[in-house]
């Protein structure tokens, strides 16, 4: 038998292991349900023991399952760096990467760490701003490209992954149980903010605003306070915080799309950091709380 791990094989775990499902995961990697179905067979094949189980409608790892998820994270990393010092020219330069506030932490750390080692001489600038900001940065120069966070993708981006927008509050907290429910929002630029202020008011859920402003920061803090819920991406929780279920009279929010934009005219330096971003991001090595 070939003991041998497969990269595609590797990402089909991990796919499943986020999204909980072989169709979501067979949509995150733009292959068919049969084609994940059967690489997690050939890897349950490997470790002769169970690797998943089903709980309810999600698929769910089995303590095996789980011992394996870090492992196959560092395995996909380092075949992303044996891919990048292949193809890595000799060039320096800066790229400026723009973020929103949402999922700066979650995914920019691992994207720079990895990139600074792959190319040791290209300084990257980072820029943190709502993604409309970005959006116009990218389309006027300012900056050479952006992960942006959006419902959908506008001419010119790529969706690298999807990622559904949710309730969070502190961990066995009581602030989605008060009246008027606490909100932490983004300022008027956030895409999350009117998306949230939209299914409250279709579920008929009053509100009140209680932090307003475009920074993970003071949002965190509320939250882990217990003074108010926010919505933000499955993806982008931090640890000491939890999702708030749906049956707790909060609406169901929609999925967003995490895409990446670059300058009409790129850079070498930027082409080489968009194409690390693309790995990273898409193959689930990035954005993991």
């Amino acid at each position: 038998m070939n003991r041998n791990m497969d990269v595609a094989v590797a990402r089909a775990f991990l796919a499943v292991i986020e999204t909980g499902s072989v169709t979501l995961a067979a949509q995150q990697l733009n292959l068919t349900q049969g084609a994940i179905s059967q690489q997690l067979r050939r890897l349950e094949e490997m470790s002769d023991h169970p690797l998943f189980a089903r709980a309810g409608r999600r698929i769910v790892p089995t303590p095996e399952g789980q011992r394996l998820v870090a492992s196959v994270g560092q395995f996909l990393a380092a075949n992303a760096q044996v891919i990048a010092a292949l193809q890595q020219p000799a060039f320096e330069g800066e790229v400026r990467f723009g973020a929103p506030y949402d999922i700066i932490g979650s995914y920019a750390p691992p994207i720079l760490r990895r990139f600074s080692r792959a190319f040791p001489s290209i300084r990257v600038t980072l820029v943190c701003k709502d993604t409309v900001e970005l959006l116009r940065d990218v389309k006027g120069g300012a900056i050479d490209l952006a992960l942006t966070t959006e419902l959908g993708c506008g001419k010119g981006g790529e969706t690298l992954r999807s990622d559904r927008l949710v309730w969070v509050g502190a961990r066995a907290g009581e602030a989605h149980a008060r009246d008027p429910l606490p909100v932490s929002l983004g300022a008027e630029t956030c895409v999350f903010r009117p998306v949230a202020v939209t299914a409250l008011r279709k579920a008929r859920r009053r509100w009140q605003a209680v932090c307003e402003v475009s920074n993970m920061e003071p949002v965190r803090a509320t939250l882990e306070a217990d003074l108010a819920v926010a919505p933000l991406l499955g993806h982008a929780i931090p640890d000491s915080l939890e999702v708030v279920s749906t049956d707790r009279k909060l609406p169901r929010l929609p999925m967003f799309q995490i895409n990446l934009y670059e300058a009409r005219q790129p850079t070498p330096a930027a082409t080489a950091f968009a194409d690390h971003v693309r790995r990273n991001v898409a193959s689930g090595s990035a954005g993991r709380p």
